[in-house]
């Protein structure tokens, strides 16, 4: 059986206002050293929330994403502020991104990015029961809200602008859920 390799030391390489990245120098068990680089997000890590709108549609927004210089279809997400519950920050984003708070929020599950070089968790909640109530975001325009239903995956996943993987692995997810409910 495996243990995790002994950490001998940890350098930070550089900082920007999202992000640190950091060297590791670890030694595993059979005595090997390797440094490794990661990238280490914000500690209290992010949300992602499935509004469902019944039991067959959810929202999607449409917003523009830097990383890929273009618009992108996805689930409703962003960080988890310092000392703030995942659920509460999920309905916070839902209040911020679409105008829409719910009365039923559950944890689903946590998911990585990358995790051999991205340190940061993503929690997936699913959000139903949605009612209108409008946050200011800091969204620099208006986000779209697109309805979307699970009797059409194939052709959602067949999108170009639908590529985000965590957005497909809850989606999936929250099918297989709904399944069995």
């Amino acid at each position: 059986m495996s243990h995790d390799p002994e950490i001998l030391n940890v350098r930070s390489l550089a900082r920007s206002r999202l992000f640190e990245i950091e060297e590791l120098e670890l030694r595993f068990g059979n005595g090997e050293q390797r440094r490794f680089e990661r990238l280490q997000a914000a500690a209290s890590g992010a949300v992602l929330i499935v509004p469902l709108i019944d039991a067959d549609s959810f929202w999607l927004i449409r917003e523009y994403a830097a990383g890929t210089e273009r618009y992108e279809l996805g689930f409703p997400k962003g960080r988890i502020e310092p000392g703030e519950d995942p659920l509460a920050a999920a309905n916070r984003e839902l209040r911020e991104e679409l105008g829409l708070a719910a009365r039923r929020l559950e944890p689903v599950t946590s998911l990585t990015l990358a995790p051999g070089y991205f340190g940061h968790m993503t929690q997936v909640v699913l959000a139903g029961d949605l009612y209108p109530d409008a946050l200011e975001g800091d969204e620099p325009e208006p986000l779209e809200l697109v309805r979307c239903r699970f009797a059409d995956l194939e052709a959602l996943l067949a999108r170009d602008d639908f590529t985000e993987a965590r957005s497909i692995a809850a989606l999936f997810l929250i099918r297989e859920r709904l399944k069995h409910e």
